[in-house]
């Protein structure tokens, strides 16, 4: 028997479960909603995290994405520090870590992801730090201004983490697997300039390595070694080695799970389970915008929009998800990308403007059709890619090499088989 009654349950503390919420209300939803996330904190922006939070640029309060006078005012009621345990589809029933049962008419899974672990020799040494949250960020701050750190991979976290804490007086090394930094999504043509920008700001990058084993005195990690017999002298250690989504709660209660490892959801983002759905970083969508293909992303942008499209279906509205995700990434103030996406292959990449001097978009086509696009400095570019992979990628018989044409008018471009 349910201690108490909810009509929209959202299990997780992140941004899918708040614009989830905030969207409920905006859409005229009047029922008792609540929010358990694990956190200790009220939903906040991640991103910051890496960047800005980091670097002591923005406060504890800056990054929260509402006020705690918000949720009251909204009448939100919202758990923290407190996790659910098991979720029952067919009674309609969470056990949560604070010993209540609880019952709901609808439920959001928005438990996001976790870091994935490297289990090799020397991990259990201290000084080996991996970034999910605000806490992460607090204790890395903490230990790693202004020491020797060696990044362990060339994605978003190693390369946004290198350059805040270059910017900290740290001394950083990125060992990555790819040659070229941010190339597995980006390409090596875009990649090198974002790694020329951390190279000309002192940050030492090893690429096309793999990581051995960590050594240390006393307990604490000094030395990187790698399986290429390198070694690399180090006070701390950062691993930004991807995440994995949190299903174990999905998985407990039966629920339908994807290939890739996420919730399996359909193009209205509902679960196997009927009056159950899921979103952000945990999701494993059907995409209208990829041909139905079924897709996880991580990313800030998918957790919002997602959070807000499971709120309507809540509502009955019953419409796919059919945002074309964009993504975003600063390295400091010396480099931002924005990217509209993503591409999970491509055959050809066409760039507009000057990579040299730093203002540039690169198209990526896949068998003549326009799959993502990324910009340094024209965004206005990016609202016309996305305007075309919003509708199937189609140039309408426009090559690359138009594409390559600074003088293309690119809103002249109609959508083509």
């Amino acid at each position: 028997m349910a201690d108490r009654y909810v009509d929209f349950l959202l299990v997780g503390g992140g941004l899918a479960a708040a614009s989830c919420a905030k969207r409920l209300r905006e859409a005229g939803a009047d029922g008792h909603i609540l929010l358990v996330g694990r956190e200790p904190d009220l939903p906040y922006d991640r991103p910051p995290c890496s960047k800005e939070y980091l670097r002591g640029a923005k406060t504890r309060e800056d990054v929260l994405l509402e006020p705690a006078s918000w949720y009251a005012e909204q009448e939100i009621e919202v758990l923290t520090r407190v996790s659910a345990m098991k979720l029952d589809p067919a009674e309609r029933t969470v056990k949560l870590s604070s010993k209540h049962e609880v019952g709901f008419g609808q439920a959001l899974i928005a438990t996001g992801a976790n870091v994935r672990r490297l289990n090799v020799p020397g991990s259990e040494l201290e000084g080996i730090h991996y970034l999910r949250t605000l806490g992460n960020a607090d204790t890395i701050r903490e230990d790693a201004a202004g020491k020797r750190v060696v990044l362990i991979g060339g994605s978003y976290i190693g390369t946004e983490v290198a350059a805040s804490l270059t910017e900290l007086g740290s001394s950083c090394t990125i060992v990555m697997l790819e040659p070229v930094v941010l190339s597995r999504h980006f390409g090596e043509q875009a990649g090198r300039f974002f790694e020329d920008r951390l190279v000309e700001h002192g940050v030492v990058v090893h690429g096309e390595e793999e990581l051995e084993r960590f050594e240390g005195l006393d307990g604490r990690v000094t030395t990187v070694v790698l399986k290429s017999g390198r070694t690399l002298e180090a006070d701390v250690v950062i691993m930004g080695t991807g995440a994995v989504p949190d299903v174990m709660l999905a998985r407990s209660a039966s629920l339908a799970l994807g290939e890739g490892g996420g919730v399996k959801v359909d193009s209205r983002l509902a679960t196997s389970a009927p009056g159950i759905f899921a979103a952000g970083d945990t999701a494993e969508y059907e995409s209208v915008v990829h041909d139905g293909k079924r897709i996880r992303i991580e990313h800030w942008d998918v957790a919002l929009t997602q959070g807000r499209a499971a709120a309507l279906n809540m509502l009955g509205h019953d419409k796919p998800y059919d945002v074309v995700p964009y993504f975003f990434s600063d390295l400091s103030d010396w480099a931002s990308l924005e990217y509209v996406g993503p591409a999970f292959d491509w055959d050809q990449e066409v760039v507009r403007g000057s990579l040299e001097e730093g203002e540039f978009s690169v198209w990526y086509l896949d068998d003549g059709r326009l799959a993502a696009a990324l910009s340094v400095g024209r965004s206005e570019d990016l609202m016309h890619a996305r305007r075309l992979i919003a509708a199937g990628g189609g140039l309408g018989g426009r090559g690359g090499a138009e594409l390559a044409d600074p003088e293309l008018d690119l809103s002249a471009i109609s959508p083509g088989p």
